[in-house]
């Protein structure tokens, strides 16, 4: 059913498109081989140019880096690597004088162990910061042994609790050991990250990205999880520390906040399996938070209990995924947050195209298409608009940074099982999934280190050597480039706004396993997008899918939208591959 304009709820943020940026591979400005501030802001115009309308910084204050950033101590100071306050209020200007708008990272489920707070926290039971974070006793099996006070285990491997000497006690990390879990319940808790927010966006700011931000409420029983296989306990995560009894009390304190200054907000909620959550999170009369990560597609190709075990998917897999959020945030009145890459994921080209060499350009170019113009606010991730790929499959583990990936080897060679077969899996795995292969500097030209940094600078972390093809500098003038793709694709969502924004979602020929096929219909207008996910070329029936006429070729990631016409004026529509249509019809 097509919407009417009476049922649609406005807001400028459903009009933006979102790029977001890793701070430490982006632009180093000072030749020490990590990005910062300064390097951003030299790159603004680019931002600019690429048609986005929001730039996300990821974690810049001072941290430890045990987790890249995540790990925060000092929520109101810079890391020293990336500049300071002033270079962040350099930044905020330079966005708002481009009219676009800066997004800051927003982490307060847990903080670093290097922050006063904690510091303050472990020095004694009686400290006026005890409670600040989760502190429980010890359990004692018959023989006497100690134990944690249940079985949850850590994203980042092993037990989710850490034994303290000094007072006896465990504390709960969720994460990294370095990385306690703030105690949302202590009032005095709430109050420090209210006062967070309000330091940022009176600086400017205009928004917040929440890291986990569903976790903050959990069971406070704290019960063991029933299962015994120990990488299982993540099945039950939405029961006990996912979505708990006071998130929606408390993403309502933050909604009030971000009100008072119309700013954004998107939640990140891993592990949520039930959509009535969600929508409590994300319905537009609700003041919580505008849209979430979901996560369900980009686990489409973890295994059973590990997302470094080997796993496999279908097409169909990832469009049921699509149509059941799609349509389930339209017809509730919440919305998407759209994406394929980000800091934590692999590249797309690689996971959702599988492409080769010669099909990395017309690749990268169809799931632009695909993703960019379905409903929601699409994020790009800086290099995915040059079309970056994963790490080399040579990386020996001395190149892996990630703390996730390193956890996951280092429990692997511990095991007495862990042959020279497993090794070679994993690393495949490491391959194809490490957040690692998003965190490569970006590539800004075919100088040494992608023009990243300085030419006799070991940067922070290895350039990928396909550099020499596949960098910035090629693009921005080249009109067939990824770059100006994306480009055209963000200013057609934006001059087609009522279809390709308010506009319903239907999927189009959903048992087939090669086409990824949807419309947008408002009112009168409809338009379709067809996508090629194969390498194969293939021809589609447009009236045995409910097709019966076409009024223009808006875009094409192949030739013209003149060319394109013609090519499609038969019968049945011939599709090269990974060839990507948007017609109005």
């Amino acid at each position: 059913m097509a919407i009417s304009s009476q049922n649609v709820h406005r807001a400028w943020w459903k009009e933006c498109s979102v790029y977001q940026i890793w701070p430490a591979s982006y632009k180093d400005s000072n030749d020490d081989g990590i990005g910062d501030i300064p390097g951003i802001i030299s790159k603004l115009d680019y931002i600019k140019n690429l048609g986005v309308d929001i730039v996300w910084l990821c974690p810049s204050y001072k941290s430890p880096q045990v987790d890249m950033g995540y790990d925060i101590a000092d929520y109101y100071s810079i890391a020293d690597e990336y500049g300071t306050v002033a270079d962040v209020e350099t930044l905020i200007k330079g966005c708002h004088d481009r009219g676009m708008k800066l997004l800051m990272d927003l982490v307060v489920n847990h903080t670093s162990d290097q922050i006063d707070w904690f510091k303050k926290s472990r020095s004694s039971k009686d400290n006026e910061y005890r409670n600040w974070y989760v502190w429980k006793p010890p359990r004692y099996d018959e023989q006497g042994n100690r134990h944690p006070p249940n079985n949850w285990i850590s994203h980042f491997q092993g037990s989710a609790w850490q034994y303290d000497e000094l007072t006896g006690e465990y504390y709960l990390h969720l994460y990294a050991t370095e990385q306690p879990d703030l105690n949302w319940e202590h009032p005095p808790v709430r109050k420090a990250v209210h006062d967070i927010m309000r330091f940022w966006l009176d600086k400017g700011a205009d928004g917040f990205r929440m890291d986990v931000i569903n976790f903050i409420s959990k069971d406070q029983a704290f019960p063991d999880v029933p299962v015994k296989d120990a990488r299982s306990p993540w099945q039950w995560a939405d029961k006990y520390y996912a979505n708990g009894p006071r998130l929606h009390e408390y993403l309502q304190d933050l909604g009030k906040i971000l009100k008072e200054y119309d700013a954004f907000s998107v939640g990140e909620m891993p592990f949520v399996k039930d959509t009535n959550e969600v929508l409590k999170a994300v319905r537009y009369d609700r003041g919580e938070i505008n849209m979430i990560f979901n996560f369900e597609h980009v686990d489409i190709d973890h295994g059973v209990y590990d997302k470094f075990e080997p796993g496999s998917w279908k097409l169909t897999d990832l469009k049921s995924f699509f149509e059941r959020w799609q349509k389930f945030m339209y017809e509730n009145g919440g919305w998407n947050a759209l994406y394929w890459e980000n800091h934590d994921q692999p590249r797309s080209i690689d996971r959702f195209a599988q492409a080769k060499e010669e099909h990395r350009l017309i690749s990268s170019k169809m799931l632009a298409t695909n993703l960019a113009l379905q409903s929601g606010t699409p994020f790009v991730y800086q290099g995915q608009e040059i079309g970056m790929r994963n790490v080399p499959l040579a990386w020996g583990m001395e190149e892996y940074k990630d703390i996730d990936c390193l956890n996951h080897w280092h429990g692997l060679v511990k095991n007495k099982h862990f042959d020279t077969k497993a090794q070679e899996i994993a690393r495949q795995e490491y391959q194809k999934k490490s957040r690692d292969n998003g965190r490569t500097p970006v590539q800004w030209s075919s100088a040494p280190n992608g023009g990243f940094t300085g030419p006799n600078v070991k940067p922070w972390m290895s350039v990928n050597p396909d550099y020499v093809r596949v960098n910035a500098e090629a693009q921005v003038n080249d009109p067939n480039s990824t770059y100006n793709y994306w480009a055209s694709v963000l200013g057609l969502r934006k001059k087609y706004l009522d279809i390709f924004v308010y506009g319903n979602w239907e999927l189009v020929d959903a048992a087939s396993q090669e086409i990824f096929a949807y419309t947008r219909q408002y009112e009168g207008q409809k338009a379709l997008v067809l996508c090629n996910f194969t390498d194969k070329s293939l021809e589609w029936d447009p009236s045995a899918n409910g097709v019966n006429g076409i009024k223009e070729v808006l875009l094409s990631n192949y030739e013209s939208t003149q060319e394109a016409s013609q090519r499609i004026s038969g019968a049945k529509w011939p599709l090269r591959p990974y060839e990507a249509l948007v017609v109005l019809v």
